[in-house]
Parts: structure tokens; sequence; C-alpha cells
């Protein structure tokens, strides 16, 4: 048994990562994506046999490729997106398609409730009353799928996140847990004591028996068992939602440590130790992982569109033919006062921190007639950066000492990109060697799970393979402040 197999599933597809258990070299890595299903404007949904169908295909493909046994894993570790909601029976048969984090349905129902919810709720879960969160699709699925209210009068329903739902069904069943960093975006959790909150179950109407249990983060979550693509017993040794897997692949275990992970949205993590952060200026308070009984928090902030709106330049407005080709283009633009009245607003789901608008839309301003296609590009890229930045304003004012800023995730390979934000955060920018630290870091779980590793050892699997430091050229300061003023007056 000499390797560990990572599941990162996301959001556009799922990734399986191949690492040797000796050397924590990345050895493969196969992703596979799946449909996009959009019933009415704002709802996005996922089909789980779909999700379920991609890791498999991953899995084989990569034990194919290498060609590896699959009694030649060590263990397992599952990363994911968070908030999507599963609703499924005790088969493991779907009720419904999942919910995914970006849909919008609930909004009215938040809308209505926020007020309530605030008063009663959100210091026990961190959270604002968001549709972005888990609680409120469970609480719709119940209302408005037959299938899921029949199950739960039957007592045959289980609700869950993604994570919960891959190991049900790698286990045939026998495993139906979760860990903080998961249960924490539910909305259900009490940060205080890692265990799902009575008060909070009352308040979306839900109960208790349709939730996984909580476990820690590198546990034995159980074994593999009657998987057509895996032979029976390899342990399940860590999960970590995608977010906080990528922290702990990026070693940012102690306090004041901040990653950025860049993908279709960016979410920023800083590591708060064993403090709760109650933020004064619109950041999410949140697990980070459980170990030993130790518990971790973060303060997280959340742009929900970054790369899709590098996806959106290529797609819709077809001014460039892959994501890749933006940083070309950007780059063109070599006087930045040209640039000045142009700001791209990528709100094409609402804004996250630290405004939390659903209502928010994407918009460009400040177009003439020499408007070209590298100033949208560049704007863009402007505009991934701003946003990022208003998390990072953010943490500076809730939090005394930030290190670094760590990046990974796929569109941290822009330069350009990443030079922009550090002119616009004022704050080192460190690349790694390794950017799939989502899988990576529940690789290293795993074997932190074996009890093969200890937190302290993670820092000598980082390597840095580029610094980024801040321009204090006047025009990103102006920029910003041209950014301030535009949400400010729009969307505020």
């Amino acid at each position: 048994m000499n390797y560990l197999l990572s599941i990162d599933q996301g959001t556009t597809g799922s990734t399986s990562l191949l690492i040797d258990a000796k050397t924590f070299k990345i050895l493969d890595k196969e992703k596979v994506d799946y449909r996009q299903i959009f019933p009415n404007p704002s709802w996005v949904e996922h089909d789980l046999e779909d999700i379920w169908s991609s890791v498999e295909s991953s899995i084989t493909t990569i034990l194919k490729r290498q060609n590896i046994k699959a009694n030649d894993i060590l263990a397992i570790g599952i990363t994911n997106q968070r908030e999507t909601t599963c609703a499924y029976d005790k088969s493991g048969k779907p009720l419904h398609h999942a919910i995914v984090w970006q849909d919008r349905r609930t909004a009215e129902y938040c809308e209505k409730r926020r007020e309530e919810y605030k008063r009663s709720c959100q210091l026990k879960t961190g959270l604002p009353l968001d549709p972005y969160f888990s609680g409120t699709k469970m609480r719709w699925l119940l209302d408005n799928s037959p299938a899921v209210k029949g199950a739960a009068d039957t007592g045959n329903l289980c609700l869950s996140t993604i994570d919960t739902f891959l190991l049900f069904r790698l286990s045939n069943g026998r495993s139906f847990f979760t860990e903080p960093s998961n249960a924490s975006r539910t909305m259900l959790m009490n940060l205080e004591t890692f265990n799902w909150d009575d008060e909070l179950i009352r308040f979306f109407g839900l109960s208790k028996s349709f939730l996984p249990e909580i476990k820690e983060s590198f546990s034995h979550f159980g074994v593999t068992q009657g998987c057509s693509f895996l032979p029976d017993g390899i342990p399940v040794l860590s999960i970590l939602g995608d977010q906080q897997a990528a922290l702990f692949g990026q070693a940012c275990v102690n306090s004041g440590d901040i990653k950025c992970t860049y993908g279709t949205g960016a979410f920023l993590l800083l590591n708060t130790g064993n403090e709760i952060i109650h933020s004064k200026t619109g950041l999410l308070t949140t697990a980070a992982f459980f170990h030993e009984g130790k518990k971790t928090y973060a303060l997280e902030g959340a742009a929900y569109i970054a790369g899709a709106a590098v996806q959106w330049l290529r797609d819709n407005l077809q001014i460039i033919k892959s994501s890749s080709d933006v940083e070309r283009l950007a780059g063109s633009i070599t006087n930045l006062n040209d640039m000045a009245p142009v700001l791209f607003l990528p709100f094409f789901t609402g804004i996250g921190t630290p405004y939390w608008n659903s209502d928010a839309k994407a918009a460009i301003l400040g177009l003439t007639r020499g408007t070209s296609d590298a100033h949208i590009a560049l704007a863009c890229l402007e505009g991934i950066a701003l946003s990022v930045n208003d998390s990072v304003s953010s943490f500076k004012k809730d939090f005394d000492h930030l290190n670094d800023i760590k990046v990974d995730g796929g569109a941290c390979a822009n330069n350009l990109l990443m030079q922009l934000q550090s002119n616009f955060s004022q704050k080192k920018i460190l690349r790694p060697q390794v950017i799939d630290t989502t899988a990576y870091g529940v690789a290293l779980g795993a074997m932190v799970g074996r009890k093969e590793l200890a937190l302290n050892d993670l820092s000598q699997f980082w390597k840095l393979e580029k610094e980024f430091s801040p321009n204090n050229e006047p025009y990103f300061s102006v920029k910003k402040e041209f950014w301030n003023k535009t949400i400010q007056k729009f969307f505020t």
C-alpha cells in the first residue's frame, strides 16, 4: 500500500489526485466535468448520479493510466464544494437534484426571516442568513419536493453536504458522517460545541434525524465497500470542505495564516486559532478543522465570481479562445491611465463579502468608443482582484496580524492577476509549487488521520514557486476608491 487517493469534488467537475504516500509527490490527476443544470434564472443544480459517475470515472482513469492496483491505495481523503445540498434515501438513491452553493432560490425566504435569524441564531453559526448556505436549501427541498417530504415522513431521508453523500456511497451506506468545516456551512452547527444545535434545527423546521453525525476532520470515517471501481476496506481518513482543505494544504495551521483560492469564485480563509472572531465588517466566522479535541477557527471572505468572469469573456463575449489567453490580452495595455474609467463588476450571482447583496448584477462601466477587448480583459482581472481585496480589507479591520497571502487554484497561474492582487491588497502574494492544494490538503490530512504526520510537519511540504510584491503606484489606490464608491452608490 504505497498511494494516497484524494477525491476533490468541485462545482464543475470531480478530480482525483494520486500521491506517493512516502514522498508526498503528486503522481497524476484526472478531472472529469459534469453538466450544470439551470432550471430557472438564478437556480443551479447538479445530478448526484452525474457527480458519482464523474468520481468513479476520474478514479478509474487515473489508476489505469498509472497501472496501479486499487489494492495499493493506503487511504482516501475527500474534499468538496461545501454548501451544495443533497437529499437521498437510506439506500443512497437521490431524491432530488443537489442544490448548488451558487443557487439563489431561497433569497425571498432569507429576506423574510433575516432579522429573526440575526437576533436568535447568527452568533451561534457565524453566518448571515443567505441562500449561499445549506439550511435554507434543506428547508426548500422539504417544502417543494414530494419525494423528499415523503422520505422525511417515513424516516427514510438523508440531508447532507456533498462530502457525506460521497462517503455514504463509498461505504455502501454504512458511514453517515460529516465534519465541522462542512457542518459549519449549514447554519445548523453551533460553533462553540461543533455539534448540531437544537435551536438552529428548529429555526429551519428540520430534524436532527435527517443529518449525519459530526466527527473530527482527521478521523476513521469508514471503509470502502461494494464499489465496482475500488476494493473493500480502504479507509477514508480525512474530510474537509474545499476551502479548508486548501488552507490545510497551504500549511496555514497557525493563527494569522491566510490563503486565497481562485476557482469559479475566490475564497479567502484566515486562521484565527482557537479564537472565535465575530466579524464587524461582513466576514464569515467558520470552522477551519477539528483535530485531537482542538477546535481551530477561521474568518472567511467570499467573492462568488472569479475564474467564472474569465469564462464569461471566453464563452459570452468570445474575446478570448481559452481562459489562459486573458493574461496576454490584458497585458497588452501598457498605459494604465487608459483604464481609469473602465470598471468591471463581476457580480453575476450577487456580491459576497462584505456586502452580501444577492440582488446585485454584473456590469461594465466607463465604456467609450475607444474601449477595446484588451481594456475589458484587464478590467475583468482588476474586478476579480478588487472583489478579493474587499475581503482582505475586512480581515485587516477584524484581526491584528495577517501573514503574507498564499494563493492556489487554477487562476493563480495568471501572473498578471497575482500582481494586480498584490497591488490592490498591498500584501505579498506567495504562489506555491503545488497549486492543487485542495486535493493535496486532504491527502496530507489522511496521513494526519493515520497519525503519521503532525500539524507541525505540514510546512516541510510547502515550497514557494513565485512571490509577487506590491506596487505603490497611485493608480491602484485611485481605482480602489472608484470601486468602493461605485458599490456604495449602487449596491448598498
